[in-house]
């Protein structure tokens, strides 16, 4: 991967790190799979809703703010559903 491109990600997997981070201690984990998806989906609307603008009205740090909740939001979706929790001893 080129030096630029992987600084870029390297920044967005921060973003998405530290939004996790922050919804993870305001919210606490997903009870459920309904309720993550939920979350997921909510969180794509967002974004959705600002890319399907016409492209001289889009804000772009509303994009960045909305796609790094949806990869924050798909990350604790992995964490607290998805993945195998290990077995207690």
């Amino acid at each position: 991967m080129k030096k630029e491109k992987q600084s870029r990600a390297d920044e967005a997997a921060f973003l998405i790190m530290e939004e996790y981070g922050e919804a993870t201690a305001i919210f606490g984990e997903f009870h459920s799979a309904h309720e993550g998806l939920a979350v997921i989906h909510e969180e794509f609307d967002e974004l959705k809703a600002e890319v399907w603008k016409k492209a001289k009205n889009r804000d772009r740090e509303k994009m960045i703010k909305e796609a790094k909740q949806v990869g924050a939001m798909a990350m604790r979706f992995l964490v607290d559903v998805a993945l195998p929790m290990e077995k207690k001893t």
